[in-house]
């Protein structure tokens, strides 16, 4: 399988180049010259299957012609060592849990996949000199990263993360951590922090110097893999006989999840509709409604890893569709909610349903409230990280001290250890620059 750029100006890449390099040289997002597809027949015997058999034949599906199968399976079964439980909340709608990773947020897959697999190729490239990491997060993807590559040899990560704008226990996951793992503080916004690294990327002189990857999921082997979500949860509504028509909600911030979703769909997965649900960092919510995509400023919100104003993966939503905006509206739906839409959600839900969301799958879960699902509909939203991050805000929503669980509590015992930066490139390169190799 070869893959292209979304701007269309690099030359072809295969996928050991696109795991390593991460972004084009033309700074457009790779993309599969084709998406495989599935037999209807094989989706439907995945409700009698496990979420790792599942997770091998759709990844066998990608990556399969590319490297040695039963390698793949071995990162596959490596990667997925626990579950994703689908959880009836109220009516027809139901979430499924993607919290049972090392880091409890949805990220994890993703990480630990890429993490496994970049180490594959760079054993079979030979490289001499340690690979760079370079991740920009908004809350959750920096500790799944950080975890995923800990102590992986070979590979060095650096995690840009904006100061106080993550929760103390999300910051904790990867400032603690040492060994192979760098946190660097960075005075500005997480569009900052991304625009940090992608520019990092261009910069001839720091490649020169240094191997750069990137773990954010700009990175075809971090974003693909969570489509095996989808199956898996649309396995278990088969089993239960609900996933005739089916509404998928997506809690949506740079978009990588909701590709990955769409991605399934493409494989063959039967999906109805999607929504993509935001908070007041609504610039995909503007285009749906009129077509023009404006990037801008993300503003803090209770929902913190979808404080984004400028989502990379929108450059794949609009590949996929040919740029097409009607058929992107006809598919997708969109919802944006403020912080006491939020509030008024996480208490409702709870109280009601004694169902406990965090921040994003409130928004999720109001998103597809608000739609209004039909009787014979099946609403799925996606619960992406443990309430318990945001410890603060759910707390102080609901006035209750909820209990932080012994995976979190293990990042909390240790010391923080973050480096402080400007939001300047000059800065950041400087200090890249500056590193043993």
């Amino acid at each position: 399988m070869k893959y292209y750029s979304t701007n269309k100006q690099a030359p072809l890449a295969d996928l050991e180049e696109v795991v390593i390099k991460s972004l084009a040289g033309d700074k457009g997002l790779y993309m599969p010259e084709r998406i495989p597809v599935i037999d209807k027949n094989v989706i439907a015997s995945m409700k009698d299957k496990s979420f790792r058999e599942i997770a091998d034949i759709v990844a066998q599906a990608f990556f399969g012609e590319d490297m040695d199968p039963q390698a793949l399976s071995e990162i596959v079964y490596d990667t997925l060592s626990f579950d994703t439980p689908v959880v009836h909340v109220n009516d027809n709608i139901y979430t499924l849990e993607l919290f049972d990773g090392p880091t409890l947020a949805f990220k994890d897959v993703g990480a630990r996949f890429m993490a496994r697999l970049s180490g594959y190729f760079i054993l079979r490239r030979g490289l001499r000199r340690n690979v760079n990491v370079l991740v920009a997060t908004s809350g959750d993807t920096g500790g799944a990263v950080a975890n995923g590559f800990l102590g992986v040899p070979g590979i060095n990560v650096f995690v840009l993360y904006p100061k106080g704008k993550v929760s103390p226990i999300q910051e904790c996951q990867f400032t603690t951590l040492g060994k192979n793992i760098t946190a660097l503080e960075i005075e500005g916004t997480f569009d900052d922090c991304q625009a940090l690294v992608k520019t990092a990327f261009t910069d001839h002189e720091l490649n020169n110097h240094m191997p750069l990857t990137s773990a954010n999921s700009i990175n075809v082997a971090r974003f693909l893999p969570q489509s095996f979500y989808y199956f898996n949860a649309y396995a278990q509504l088969d089993r239960a006989g609900k996933a005739g028509e089916l509404i998928v909600c997506v809690p949506s911030g740079n978009f990588g999840n909701i590709t990955a979703g769409l991605f399934a769909y493409r494989m063959g997965l039967p999906v109805k509709h999607f929504i993509a649900a935001n908070n007041r960092n609504d610039v995909f919510y503007d285009y749906l409604q009129t077509g023009r995509y404006t990037p801008r400023p993300s503003v803090e919100t209770y929902a913190n890893a979808m404080d984004v104003g400028n989502p990379s993966n929108f450059a794949r939503i609009l590949d996929l569709f040919g740029d097409s905006h009607t058929q992107i509206a006809s598919l997708i739906s969109g919802y944006r909610y403020t912080n006491e839409q939020i509030a008024d959600t996480v208490s409702n839900v709870y109280t009601t349903h004694r169902y406990l969301l965090d921040p994003h799958g409130a928004c999720g879960y109001r998103a597809l409230a608000d739609y209004r699902l039909k009787p014979e509909e099946t609403g799925l939203f996606l619960e992406t990280a443990h309430p318990a991050k945001f410890k603060e805000t759910v707390d102080t929503i609901l006035n209750t001290d909820i209990e932080i669980p012994d995976k979190l509590r293990a990042f909390m015992k240790s010391e923080k250890k973050s480096i402080p930066l400007g939001k300047e490139f000059a800065g950041f390169k400087d200090f890249l620059m500056s590193r043993p190799l």
